[in-house]
């Protein structure tokens, strides 16, 4: 009986004990001029979901393989359709008339706040998971965002979706995977999505991106918490930091958000890797944060995807979203201004 109870108690505790092991978020001197949000799939979603809900914080998106705004409008039907399949195609006005009534009443940030965002939209010919038509549904929310909002016209919007790849990041090495979506869902396409993400973020690079010179870091995912709510995160994050950051030098900021079945826990370290994020960012010194979801059956949420759909409540993709504030404690732990 006394071992049984030793057992039980060492299983029980084993969890805790993990948490517990990675170190918290270093203070980076960050330049809040210099921010982004990155993602794929599900991770898409979330970048634009982020943009809008803290456009203070993050005006500028880079979004490859995602749909419009609040497409799902916390629906999963309409989530696997609609947003997906395009079937029906999402229907661009009245999504961004939504956006512009929840900003007004608060539930998002004030879209002044994009006034001079950058906006690259990438989205292969090929995938056959999110259509490119949704692609293009999202291209057009943002067009009709900045020509009907007064102060929005210098909004710079890039669509890139005339290449040929499926369902994943490309990256620069060549492979058969291209028009495949599997995993680690980094498609060996010849073309550096990174490198152009960070172009159209950033501008253009000062000179080539070489090997990764900085540091990938775990962190404790736990403590970032938002009043103690579970955000459905994995209890280990990952943030990549460029020499210059090391250095104590400003640095701006990307958060990544991997796209489902993608997280760390499914794939290993080949998205906070191999992505190609990592060498750009010593080339633009800007450090990486790539948080961690986890998969679930309660809420259901099998493939660890980030929340578009509302498995984590009602206010998923606003300002009272439980993943979207633990992301702004975790850039604000980095040193993301508090004046931003």
């Amino acid at each position: 009986m006394r071992k049984t109870l030793g057992l039980l108690t060492l299983l029980l505790l084993a969890p805790l004990a993990r948490a517990g092991d990675a170190p918290p978020l270093p203070t980076l001197k960050i330049d809040a001029s210099r921010t982004a949000a990155v993602g794929l799939s599900s991770g898409a979603y979330m970048a634009g979901q982020l943009q809008m809900a803290y456009p203070e914080l993050f005006p500028n998106a880079a979004i490859v393989a995602g749909g419009p705004y609040g497409c799902a409008d916390g629906k999963l039907d309409v989530a696997l359709g609609s947003c997906m399949k395009g079937v029906p195609a999402p229907d661009v006005a009245a999504l961004v008339a939504s956006a512009t009534q929840r900003s007004a009443a608060g539930a998002i940030g004030a879209l002044k706040n994009l006034a001079h965002a950058r906006v690259y939209l990438l989205h292969g010919k090929d995938d056959a998971l999110v259509a490119p038509a949704v692609a293009e549904a999202g291209v057009h929310f943002y067009e009709q965002l900045r020509g009907g909002i007064p102060g929005l016209k210098g909004m710079r919007v890039r669509d890139d979706g005339q290449r040929a790849f499926a369902h994943n990041l490309p990256v620069v090495a060549r492979g058969e995977d291209c028009d495949k979506s599997v995993a680690p869902y980094l498609g060996h396409c010849g073309f550096d999505a990174a490198g152009e993400i960070f172009a159209q973020m950033f501008g253009k690079p000062v000179h080539a991106a070489v090997a990764a010179k900085g540091e990938l870091r775990t962190f404790d995912q736990d403590a970032l918490r938002p009043d103690g709510a579970d955000a459905f995160l994995a209890d280990t994050g990952y943030v990549y930091l460029p020499p210059d950051c090391l250095a104590g030098k400003p640095c701006g900021l990307v958060v990544a958000f991997h796209g489902c079945r993608q997280n760390a826990a499914a794939v290993g370290k080949a998205f906070v890797e191999d992505a190609g994020f990592n060498r750009w960012a010593d080339v633009y010194a800007v450090a990486v944060l790539y948080p961690q979801t986890r998969a679930s059956f309660a809420p259901l949420n099998p493939q660890a995807c980030w929340d578009w759909w509302g498995y984590s409540g009602a206010d998923y993709d606003s300002r009272h979203g439980v993943q979207l504030r633990w992301v702004v404690n975790a850039v604000r732990a980095l040193g993301l201004p508090a004046g931003h």
